[in-house]
């Protein structure tokens, strides 16, 4: 089974793109972040074979999945905050695995509120995490998490390090989803430097290869003794009029 992630950083701009490249690459699914709208494109892509769900927001954020498979739809919001609406989190049913995409919040300027929403929205998703874990739920988190884990997965460590995506607190919360007994599936025989999934459209940071890996996939134990693959597609990033971010793609035995 293969399951991949896009920030498409706007489904309306990027909708090309993204049948392009479901009909190259044919995944079972897809979890897209920043639809940026309420328009979804759920029938145009039905045409080329696959089902959706979205959790769509007027002119920010926003996510979805699609698949070749039935979804079944368990939740349309993260637990825990019910005061929260911003479109963030998707969960479901699909050919008995649990899948969740996200869009963690950026947290920047760190200075304002943005930050504590960021770091609360984590401890958040730690909990639900936590609570899939004691069911024993087999379970692939994907999605666009906005936190470089390591130094060794942003370019130029130094420059970010006051920066929300890697700053200490974010990254302790994504250790502490770890803890849990989840696994980064990228870094599972991979240790190697210069693998992002992300570039700025400023300075250059794509063809100097400047960029950050911020895009993960989170899987529980059996679902990591079931892992084939873990791989970041930069290709999509090299398109006119790309996204910032680039598909990771997780493949998964049945």
């Amino acid at each position: 089974m293969k399951i991949a992630s896009w920030n498409v950083n706007s489904i309306k701009a990027r909708l090309e793109h993204v049948k392009n490249w479901l009909e190259k690459n044919q995944p079972d699914v897809l979890m897209i972040q920043e639809l940026k709208g309420l328009e979804f494109p759920a029938d145009e892509l039905k045409t080329i074979g696959y089902e959706s769900a979205a959790v769509p927001q007027k002119a920010y954020n926003g996510v979805a999945m699609l698949s070749r498979h039935p979804i079944h739809v368990e939740l349309k919001a993260l637990p825990g905050d019910e005061t929260d609406e911003q479109a963030r989190y998707i969960e479901a049913t699909i050919n008995n695995l649990r899948t969740i995409g996200i869009y963690a919040p950026n947290g920047n300027p760190v200075d304002s509120e943005k930050y504590p929403y960021k770091l609360a929205w984590l401890e958040r998703l730690k909990e639900r995490l936590t609570v899939l874990r004691q069911e024993g739920t087999p379970t692939v988190i994907g999605g666009d998490f906005n936190i470089i884990p390591e130094a060794k997965d942003c370019y130029d460590p130094e420059g970010w390090k006051n920066d929300a995506l890697f700053r200490l607190e974010s990254r302790q919360k994504l250790r502490a989803m770890l803890n849990l007994g989840y696994t980064d599936a990228f870094r599972v025989g991979n240790g190697q430097t210069q693998q992002y999934s992300f570039w700025d459209y400023q300075r250059g940071a794509w063809p100097k290869n400047n960029g950050i890996r911020i895009d993960h996939f989170l899987l529980s134990p059996s679902v990591v003794d079931r892992l084939v693959s873990c791989h970041i597609d930069a290709e999509p990033r090299g398109l006119d009029k790309a996204s910032d971010h680039t598909p990771i793609i997780v493949e998964i035995n049945d």
